[in-house]
């Protein structure tokens, strides 16, 4: 996708998902309500799991389009955009976006992820907090996004499932 605007419009929060009558399997809900790693849970559906980086770099604030509301006013984000792999097969397109006052300390090694997935990383931090997981669907692909916070300080991570995952 390539540092574009989130084609996935309407997130809704955890009070949407689970109404009596909304057509959606307990699979999908349990994949898109996880609290845990990503990169764990597709781990279990998978003898490997790799990260291909499509971008990583800094955009300025006025690029960051409607995930601004979402994060600090910042200068400039860290932008980093990857595909996931389950077994060599996309499962997953993710986009994480840092301001650039949450990269610092330890915090500055979420610039050198490189080909490690962002669930090893960030799950192995003592100090994680997830502030919300919202979700949404467009043209029949889940997505979900949850601002995370690394000792307080956040980021913004947006997770759309493609069509060969193990959510469908």
């Amino acid at each position: 996708m390539g540092n574009k605007t989130l084609p996935i419009p309407n997130w809704q929060g955890r009070d949407w998902f689970y109404p009596q009558d909304y057509p959606l399997s307990k699979t999908v809900g349990e994949w898109l309500l996880e609290e845990d790693s990503m990169t764990s849970r597709c781990e279990r559906y998978c003898h490997e799991v790799t990260v291909q980086p499509q971008f990583e770099g800094y955009i300025s604030a006025e690029s960051l389009s409607r995930e601004s509301s979402e994060l600090p006013t910042d200068r400039r984000y860290w932008i980093r955009e990857i595909l996931l792999f389950g077994d060599n097969i996309p499962w997953l397109w993710a986009r994480t976006v840092v301001p650039e006052q949450t990269l610092s300390g330890p915090e500055l090694n979420l610039m050198t992820l490189g080909t490690t997935p962002l669930g090893r990383y960030l799950f192995n931090q003592a100090e994680l907090e997830r502030d919300y997981i919202q979700v949404s669907s467009l043209d029949g692909l889940w997505g979900r996004r949850s601002r995370l916070r690394l000792s307080g300080k956040p980021l913004l991570l947006t997770e759309i499932f493609l069509p060969s995952a193990p959510l469908y």
